[in-house]
C-alpha cells in the first residue's frame, strides 16, 4: 500500500501544481485565482478518499480504523502538499519573481477603489512591503505556502477517514 499511497499523493500534487503553474504563468487574475486554486485542491484531494477506500477494500478486508484511515490520508496530503510547495518555490523564484509586487499592487488598487483612507492605504502598503521582504526567504515562503494547502488536505482527510472507517464487515 505504500506504493499506492505515494502514487495517489504524487498525482494529487501534480494536479494542484499544474493548476497553480497555469494560473500564475501568464496573466494573473487575483479575483478568480484563489477560487480556482482551492477548487483544484479539493479535486486533487479527492484522491485521499480514493486512496483510503482502496486500502480498506483491497488490502484490509473491508475494515479500517479512523486512525489508520487518517494516517493514510495524511501521507497522501503531505506528499501532494510538498510537491505543491516545491513547485511554487521554483515557479516563484525563477519564473514569476514579480508575483508579490503584482499582488501588492492589486491589494492597494482594491483598497483605493473601495474608498479606503490614505492612512489605511499607507498601512497596507507598509504591511505588504514587510511581507514581501519576509517572503524572499525560501524557508518562510515554503511555510506560508504549506499553510495554503495543508489545512485543506487535512480537512478532506478528516472527513474521508470519518466516512470510510469500518470496524467490521457488514454481512
Amino acid at each position: 500500500m505504500k506504493k499506492k499511497t505515494i502514487i495517489y499523493g504524487f498525482i494529487a500534487g501534480l494536479i494542484v501544481s499544474i493548476v497553480m503553474l497555469f494560473t500564475t504563468s501568464n496573466s494573473i487574475d487575483f479575483e478568480n485565482g484563489m477560487f480556482v486554486g482551492y477548487a483544484s485542491m479539493l479535486i486533487a484531494f479527492s484522491l485521499v478518499f480514493v486512496g483510503i477506500r482502496n486500502y480498506r477494500d483491497k488490502y484490509n478486508n473491508g475494515v479500517i480504523s479512523f486512525g489508520k484511515a487518517f494516517k493514510i490520508g495524511s501521507i497522501i496530503v503531505l506528499i501532494a502538499s510538498t510537491l505543491y510547495v516545491v513547485s511554487w518555490l521554483i515557479n516563484y523564484f525563477y519564473f514569476v519573481p514579480d508575483f508579490l509586487e503584482k499582488y501588492s499592487n492589486h491589494i492597494i488598487s482594491t483598497l483605493e477603489e473601495s474608498g479606503a483612507s490614505s492612512v489605511e492605504i499607507e498601512n497596507k502598503t507598509k504591511e505588504m512591503a514587510e511581507f514581501s521582504k519576509m517572503y524572499q526567504n525560501p524557508f518562510i515562503n515554503a511555510m506560508i505556502t504549506y499553510t495554503e494547502i495543508l489545512p485543506v488536505g487535512l480537512l478532506v482527510t478528516l472527513i474521508s477517514a470519518f466516512i470510510l472507517k469500518r470496524k467490521t464487515i457488514a454481512n
